[in-house]
């Protein structure tokens, strides 16, 4: 199968033809999945408590440990038991109760510890078919229409471009984009929607359709000409599930540089 490569003009200069490890690659949804959660838990932010919340007291058990027998008295049973406030405290603080989970004033019982390890872990080998399986599952057109967006007037697909430095202006990409046929897709990706919830307090009001994904080999000032199209840009380092798969759903579309296209090509042939 062969793509044409298009240039700065949106004009084909040339074709590269697409592999049939490519096409015949096994999309595997679940480990997909798998490497999206993990992803996800690395940006997981720690939480806990205090180490020394409920327990800034002087309070301590006083008296002496005695085996239980039916004639020892009361103070060694039951409530008692508890770690008390006692030698220099005012007089209505004497004998208070501190410390205890079950106490006014106490520390909080198997209370979320800050150093506990949020990130989930995955196979290397299982990264590799997963990140394999997001990219294979960009060239099926019906699979980037059902993810929901709008190429029914694509003219190329996949998409490869030439060159992307020779992108200075955001009117420029966004001409090009409109000349293969995009027009659709920036319309959808630019609406914005009021989020429900607590959420329009916290820093994410509004909320966005997922638009087209760019990769690079590397990042050549494209990303500052796309920020503002809602686009995203991703060199072949920095490539993972999030940006492949968001929601860990399959089939995102994805715009490509040439020699980017050429080394994922080679990774089908290794791995």
């Amino acid at each position: 199968m062969e793509v044409p490569i298009l240039n700065f003009e949106a004009k084909e200069i040339g074709k590269i033809e697409i592999p049939k490890e490519v096409l015949e690659y096994k999309i595997r949804e679940d480990l997909v999945l798998r490497d999206f959660l993990a992803e996800m838990s690395k940006r997981r932010q720690p939480y806990g408590r205090d180490p020394f919340a409920g327990l800034r007291t002087s309070a301590h058990y006083h008296s002496r440990r005695r085996p239980f027998r039916r004639y020892v008295t009361q103070m060694n049973i039951g409530m008692a038991r508890h770690q008390r406030i006692h030698g220099k405290a005012p007089w209505h603080m004497m004998f208070v109760a501190r410390i205890a989970p079950n106490v006014r004033k106490g520390r909080r019982a198997h209370a979320p510890k800050a150093e506990k390890v949020w990130e989930q872990k995955i196979n290397r080998k299982e990264h590799k078919i997963a990140l394999l399986s997001a990219i294979a599952a960009s060239f099926y057109k019906e699979l980037v229409k059902n993810r929901g967006h709008k190429i029914d007037n694509l003219k190329y697909f996949p998409i490869v471009v030439n060159d992307f430095s020779a992108f200075k202006k955001t009117k420029e990409l966004k001409k090009f984009l409109e000349v293969i046929g995009l027009e659709e897709e920036l319309e959808r990706i630019k609406e914005k929607k009021i989020r429900a919830g607590k959420g329009k307090m916290r820093g994410r009001r509004y909320k966005r359709k997922r638009g087209p994904l760019i990769i690079v080999e590397k990042l050549n000032g494209i990303e500052k000409v796309a920020n503002s199209l809602n686009i995203d840009v991703c060199d072949l380092k920095s490539l993972n599930t999030l940006l492949l798969a968001p929601g860990a759903k399959l089939a995102r579309l994805i715009i490509w540089e040439e020699k980017a296209l050429k080394k994922v090509f080679e990774w089908f042939k290794k791995w």
